[in-house]
């Protein structure tokens, strides 16, 4: 009956317009007419009886064809709308049919206007003498040739040159004339006179394309309206004829629903609808009514919603309406019940079994149903709720264990999956990842790294970015909202907001439907105000949506991760800088020179104990010597790593002085001493190790292949031979750097040509596995490899001895010695005569041509001559003079007097003063080192090209 609803409404409004007063005059006809008829069946007998039984059956059959019965009213308003519809539509047609009469004038005026005004002759025409002569004629011939109400051509200002009435000619046409002679073409609706039409302006323009004149063609009003009434006959008549045909239709409509009613009328249908619907579909339970043979008898919405039925069970048995097998046991089974819970498919219903035959009705059961599931659902929240309690605090103790970001990342992604989403993903902002520190609140522009995702499928398909690669999210991205608004969003994938950003994107559109994502969480990380990302919660396996408790819990997770990437960034961005200190302060390369080749590496600390402060250098001396330093400060961290940027500064300057290895660490100490001064640290402090360092230099002579060493505090170097034997020099250790009051003792050993020495620091041979002794005797082994290159055998030293993460940063410079051949170093003792300084100078221009170096003879004449003369006026002998030929020419003069030379400027009338000035300007570099019998004053030349 519900399908009936909408007559009801219409029957209860026509009822109050004039069927209430209908009824009650029929009442009152209905009364009179009872009155009289006994009346005259008392007088009259059986005639009158049957008289009145006639008029009885006419009024049954006025009444079922009256307006008080819903099929005439159905009718007579579905005539009505039909009408309208037809008038309507009609006026539609009309409206077309006159708008394509007029599209079809402006376009046949505009291509005739058009042909004219590009015709041959017309321009010519134009710029004739007497334009209407030539052009009437043809303007006429082409309007009756076009079939066009008016052709007319006009001069640029707008006087008419032809027109279909003379009378005009001459005569200034109305309209739009500035428009053509401006250039352009055009149609237009034109009202005025002598007619209104549809009329288009065309300019004729010269061969230079300047505009002469306009055409002007158009169709009449008259002409179009003229079309539009030929049309109006059909249209009428194809109205008519559909209205003919919807009045058959809902004559038939009518008909069908006179047989359905019973020429019932709208107060009774309406009463009767109200009662059914008041008994059965108000009540917020359900109602069953079974029959004495279980059959289904009705069964209200409630009810069907409850059992999940179908609207068509009315009339099957009880086992064949689908129910679950308890509860159709149980309404079969004919005993009284009150208010037992029984389950549903996903609910709990509370039942109640009545039989019907109770006061004298027929015989059946009702029963009704009353949804408790509200009670399972509370029970389920609680449950979900310690759930979530539950993967909070499992959140708080996994994420975070480490100070790495894209582990900590990781670690959410791993507690969420699959309990709260079915795949995550934790991006964070580019600028973060490259060491900048980001800006304090909400960023706008997504420009996201992609460090952890998780899901529930293996090997995460649903990931369009993948793990380290660069994601560009655009402004109307979920994503860039998050950051900059710095607020979470929950979303379903229907939402438009979703749609409008998956439209753009589509291949994540189509992985959104391929995996079947339907609800998204987008939660911000925020740490300290600062915003460092996005991380992204999806449910695509899960049949729930996301809920604002969801959203709830992720915020928090995200929020107690954001802590975590926070603290991990601070500490990468402080252990980056100490490392970009470290790699600053120590060399990338080692400098080219003749005495060695050499190979290191260095392996920073584990990132949890912070940088350290070993560092090692090669350094080129005077007389093609070289330099060997390891050295290591007690510590990690940017305190340790500017201690040593300060001490390998102070070793390079020291070594520039040429001081022997002891007395450079005994200066160095005394640096040590002053810095440790400098941060406050005491004495004691300073001994017991907190503050201080080790340092190894070593000295090597090409030219004697004598190697000079000395050592404070450090593990002494190994040697291995050429013959493949591997010793550790046993080098006195000297205290460390830092302590003072202790003298530092050199050793001095011979190593052959070819020998490998080998300098590192503690952190390679000592660790918590394994002690110093251990390591050293591995190390020695490590080195006793034959035929491998100086890079080869430090990567197998360092694999050898190190593990994937040193608790101490580890340094080894490995140096194969060379020894300088006889023909590149050249000697003369110089007797202390002055006499003696020309054969020396002779002597040595001799050698310089023997080594193919004349270009540098004058220079180095010179110098020998000023070095030589010096040592013999004011040095003591013995004095000897050497040449050595290695990258650069190298001069030395050695006497047996500890006084240094002083570089100075003379001044205009003094005699001397001048000589080491001229060697200073004349040669790249000079200098004084001290010897224990004397000192030796060198200076170097640059090679010629090619040589």
């Amino acid at each position: 009956m519900r399908g009936f609803g909408w007559l009801s409404a219409l029957g209860r409004l026509l009822w109050r317009v004039w069927g209430r007063p209908w009824a009650d005059r029929r009442r009152g006809h209905r009364g009179g007419h009872a009155d009289s008829g006994q009346r005259r069946e008392a007088g009259n007998g059986g005639a009158t009886a049957r008289r009145a039984g006639g008029g009885s059956r006419k009024a049954y059959l006025t009444s079922r064809f009256s307006l008080r019965s819903v099929a005439v009213q159905a009718f007579v308003w579905q005539l009505t709308v039909l009408a309208l519809l037809a008038a309507t539509a009609m006026v539609a047609l009309v409206l077309k049919t006159t708008h394509d009469a007029q599209n079809d004038a402006r376009h046949r005026s505009l291509a005739v206007a058009q042909g004219f005004a590009h015709s041959p002759g017309v321009v010519r025409a134009l710029e004739s003498p007497d334009p209407t002569a030539v052009l009437q004629p043809l303007a006429e011939a082409a309007r009756k040739g076009s079939g066009v109400g008016f052709l007319s051509v006009l001069s640029k200002s707008g006087i008419r040159y032809t027109d279909p009435v003379p009378s005009l000619i001459g005569r200034r046409a109305q309209g739009d004339i500035g428009r053509a002679a401006a250039g352009q073409s055009f149609t237009e609706i034109f009202k005025g006179k002598p007619q209104s039409a549809v009329r288009a302006l065309v300019p004729v323009t010269d061969a230079q394309g300047a505009v002469i004149g306009i055409v002007s063609a158009g169709v009449q009003t008259v002409d179009v309206g003229a079309t539009v009434n030929r049309q109006l006959p059909v249209l009428f008549g194809v109205a008519a004829g559909s209205l003919v045909l919807a009045a058959g239709g809902a004559a038939l409509v009518s008909r069908r629903l006179r047989r359905q009613t019973h020429g019932l009328g709208p107060v009774e249908m309406t009463r009767m609808y109200e009662h059914h619907d008041a008994v059965l579909h108000s009540v917020r339970e359900g109602v069953l009514i079974l029959d004495e043979d279980r059959c289904l008898v009705l069964a209200n919405d409630e009810a069907r919603q409850l059992l999940d039925m179908r609207a068509s069970a009315e009339g099957l048995p009880l086992d064949t309406l689908g129910l679950a097998p308890e509860m159709a046991a149980l309404l079969g089974s004919g005993r009284t019940v009150t208010d037992e819970v029984h389950p549903s498919g996903s609910r709990l219903l509370a039942v109640n079994l009545r039989p019907t035959d109770v006061h004298g009705g027929a015989a059946g059961w009702v029963a009704t149903l009353r949804d408790t599931t509200e009670l399972r659902a509370l029970a389920g929240r609680a449950e979900e709720a310690r759930e979530r309690l539950k993967l909070l605090n499992e959140g708080s103790t996994r994420i975070g264990s480490t100070l790495d970001l894209g582990r900590t990342a990781q670690e959410l992604a791993d507690v969420v999956v699959p309990r709260l989403a079915d795949f995550v993903s934790v991006n964070l902002l580019e600028t973060l990842l490259s060491g900048d520190e980001p800006p304090p609140g909400p960023v706008t522009g997504a420009v996201l790294r992609r460090v952890a995702h998780r899901s529930v499928l293996e090997g995460t398909p649903e990931a369009l970015v993948a793990v380290g690669e660069i994601a560009f999210y655009p402004e109307n991205s979920p994503q860039a909202r998050c950051l900059a608004t710095g607020r979470s969003e929950l979303h379903q994938v229907a939402d438009p907001a979703i749609s409008a950003w998956l439209a753009e994107d589509p291949a994540r559109l189509a992985k959104s439907r391929a995996h079947g994502f339907h609800s998204w969480i987008e939660v911000p990380l925020i740490a300290r105000g600062t915003t460092l990302g996005v991380v992204d919660f999806v449910r695509s396996r899960h049949p729930e949506s996301f809920e604002t408790d969801d959203l709830a819990l992720a915020e928090e997770l995200v929020a107690r991760t954001a802590v975590c990437l926070d603290n991990a960034r601070r500490f990468n961005r402080e252990r980056t800088a100490a490392l970009t200190l470290q790699r600053s302060l120590l060399p990338t390369r080692l400098p080219e020179q003749s005495a060695v080749e050499a190979a290191f590496r260095y392996l920073p600390a584990d990132p949890r104990l912070g940088v350290g402060g070993d560092w090692f250098d090669v350094i080129p001396l005077s007389g093609a010597r070289v330099a060997l330093v390891v050295g290591d400060v007690v510590g990690h961290g940017i305190h340790a790593s500017a201690t040593m940027g300060r001490l390998r500064s102070a070793v390079q300057t020291l070594a520039d002085v040429d001081l022997a290895p002891d007395e450079l660490l005994t200066q160095l100490d005394d640096l040590v001493i002053r810095l440790a001064a400098e941060s406050g640290t005491d004495a004691e402090s300073a001994a017991s190790g907190d503050v201080g360092a080790t340092c190894l230099y070593a000295v090597y002579d090409p030219v004697s292949g004598r190697c000079s060493l000395a050592r404070a505090g450090h593990p002494a170097p190994a040697v291995v031979r050429p013959d493949g034997t591997a010793t550790v020099l046993e080098l006195p250790a000297g205290p460390p750097l830092g302590l003072g009051g202790l003298p530092f003792e050199a050793m001095e050993t011979e190593l052959p040509e070819g020998s490998l020495l080998a300098l590192y620091t503690d952190g390679l041979v000592e660790s918590r596995q394994r002690g110093m002794d251990t390591g050293i005797e591995v190390l020695r082994q490590a080195l006793t490899a034959p035929g491998l290159s100086l890079d080869t055998l430090c990567d197998k030293v360092v694999g050898t001895l190190l593990p994937d993460r040193p608790a101490d940063d580890a340094a080894l410079l490995l140096a194969r010695v060379q020894r300088l051949d006889g023909g590149q170093v050249a000697t003369w003792d110089v007797s202390a005569d002055p006499a003696a300084v020309a054969g020396v100078r002779t002597d040595a221009v001799r050698r310089l041509s023997a080594w193919g170096l004349e270009e540098v003879a004058f220079v180095t004449e010179l110098v020998v001559s000023e070095l030589v003369t010096n040592a013999i006026r004011y040095g003591a002998a013995p004095i000897r003079l050497r040449l050595i030929r290695d990258r650069t020419l190298i001069c030395e003069v050695t006497d047996g007097s500890n006084t240094a030379p002083h570089l100075r400027r003379a001044r205009v009338f003094d005699e001397g003063g001048r000589g080491l000035l001229l060697v200073a300007q004349l040669t790249q570099r000079w200098g004084v080192r001290q010897t224990t019998s004397g000192k030796i004053i060198w200076c170097e030349q640059a090679l010629p090209a090619g040589v």
